[in-house]
């Protein structure tokens, strides 16, 4: 190998390794909104419809949990295992009248928009007609409810105050640290790693360069 070829190889390396250290993720975006769901055994599931269009059985649990999502499949689930003896425990059968046990998750201050405090979550059970969608369910509980031209829904109980689904930028999901543990100890160990690289193919190439010189 010639001193040129080995400047050349040597370069590329650099060139590419350096580039792949320097490049960072880019900033994911979510939403913050109030996402809808069903608690079907012993889990959350995301519902399939809306809360206008959901037509709950007596006996049924329904939750809402506000944050900041990206999708559906990153959706934060109302916390807590209430079941619907439970919530609904004091609420007897009634003919003609059906009680779905309500869940209601405020969410985290990180989540909640600037200047709003999120209340404490909450259950409740309500006692509505046979044929109530879980929106009338859950207006008989937690009113007011805020909802914007398209029907979608912003606010339970006044929360959040303002704003709709807006952008969120930045949005991470990425767990706390361990304690005593640096949260970008991943990207600098890669960061060192590929330095610790470059360095070895460095000298690789130096001594194939020197061994060429002189043999």
């Amino acid at each position: 190998m010639t001193r040129r070829a080995t400047t050349l190889l040597l370069t590329g390396v650099l060139t590419a390794l350096l580039s792949a250290l320097t490049v960072a993720p880019a900033g994911a975006t979510g939403y913050r909104y109030w996402s809808f769901w069903e608690r079907t055994g012993g889990g959350w599931a995301y519902a399939t419809q809306g809360p206008a269009t959901s037509r709950p059985a007596d006996g049924s649990v329904q939750g809402f949990r506000f944050a900041v999502s990206e999708d559906s499949a990153d959706a934060s689930r109302p916390r807590g295992t209430a079941s619907f003896a439970e919530v609904c425990a004091g609420t007897p059968a009634r003919a003609g009248s059906k009680r779905v046990a309500l869940v209601i998750d405020f969410g985290t201050a990180a989540d909640a928009p600037g200047g709003e405090t999120p209340p404490a979550a909450r259950t409740a059970c309500a006692r509505v007609a046979a044929d109530a969608s879980t929106a009338e369910a859950l207006a008989a509980v937690a009113k007011p409810l805020r909802y914007d031209t398209n029907a979608l829904l912003c606010a339970i109980a006044d929360y959040p105050e303002r704003g709709c689904g807006e952008q969120v930028s930045g949005t991470s999901k990425k767990p706390a640290a361990a304690p005593g543990k640096d949260e970008d100890d991943g990207p600098r160990l890669g960061w060192y790693a590929g330095a610790a690289a470059v360095a070895a193919l460095a000298a690789a190439a130096v001594w194939q360069s020197r061994r060429n010189r002189h043999g």
